[in-house]
């Protein structure tokens, strides 16, 4: 395990940002003051809810010479993401708030590509990289009550379940079977997150998400989002744009351009819009970046 220098720890400025239930500590590190093995170990650390900050991720903001600015993810386990929509989103308004951009209109690379993002006051609307690897009614048989799954890639991989009624989507175990198909041995070795929706209308419908890296159900997921609105569409149940009620009662809005040739479903233009509010900006004192070890803090 990394280790951390506290006393190079010590106060760190931050800002806690949420993007429609999904909460982020946002950290400006141009001057690459927080190496990447470093910011692993403090995401692990800080994103412990009630014994620090608490999170579902951890974004450093650094220079870029083709972009923006480029982020680095990190889950709250310490593991780096490729995507995170509603982080992009954060990240975006973050940005030119703490004066890294000057524009509403902007670029930032992550690891799955560049991403473009427009901020309109306290929302932003992303345009995503292009999603991949659709595979539509699969079934996976030693997942007890699954009906025909879809999986699509929309930056980082989802598979979905669609389930019939409203109380279905209340009452299924999105933890048990979340985490059954996230392990599962079809979408290793990267493993997957795990959504279940519910089709309220043509361009409404309604999920909840388990997300790897979080390793439990969150309020909201944007790619999980996109990733239930695409599959759907490629069904023929929904069309854009769709709105997608999230747990935490926000909604996202989710738009595309679907098209079909030789019997092959294809979307483009693929947009995520939504809220990025700032809860609160601080300094994290290292106080609570200490571990145990034999009783003794370190």
């Amino acid at each position: 395990m990394t280790e951390l220098s506290l006393e190079k720890f010590k106060r760190i400025q931050f800002m806690k940002m949420t993007g429609t239930g999904n909460d982020f500590i946002l950290i400006d590190n141009r001057d690459l003051r927080i190496g990447k093995e470093e910011g692993r170990e403090l995401a692990r650390r800080a994103c412990r809810r009630k014994m620090s900050a608490g999170a579902d991720g951890l974004i450093l903001i650094e220079n870029d010479p083709e972009a923006d600015f480029k982020w680095i993810f990190f889950n709250a386990d310490g593991s780096e993401a490729e995507m995170c929509g509603n982080g992009a989103r954060c990240a975006a308004r973050f940005a030119l708030l703490k004066g890294i951009v000057k524009e509403e209109r902007i670029s930032f690379r992550t690891l799955a590509g560049t991403i473009r993002a427009e901020i309109i006051g306290e929302r932003v609307k992303v345009l995503m990289t292009q999603p991949h690897g659709l595979d539509s009614g699969f079934s996976i048989d030693s997942v007890p009550g699954a009906p025909r799954l879809d999986f699509i890639n929309t930056g980082v991989p989802h598979v979905v379940w669609f389930v019939e009624t409203e109380a279905e989507i209340e009452t299924i175990d999105v933890f048990v079977l979340g985490r059954t198909l996230r392990h599962h041995s079809r979408f290793q070795p990267a493993g997957t997150n795990a959504n279940f929706a519910f089709i309220r209308g043509p361009r409404n419908l309604s999920i909840r998400t388990y997300e790897r890296g979080v390793e439990a159900e969150t309020l909201a997921c944007g790619t999980g989002s996109i990733a239930c609105a695409l599959t759907a569409a490629a069904r023929g149940l929904v069309e854009a744009p769709v709105e997608v009620l999230t747990r935490s009662g926000e909604t996202l809005v989710i738009h595309f351009e679907k098209t079909s040739q030789a019997g092959r479903i294809n979307f483009s233009e693929v947009c995520l819009e939504g809220d990025a509010k700032v809860v609160y900006e601080a300094e994290l004192w290292d106080e609570t970046l200490r571990r145990q070890e034999g009783g003794v803090y370190v």
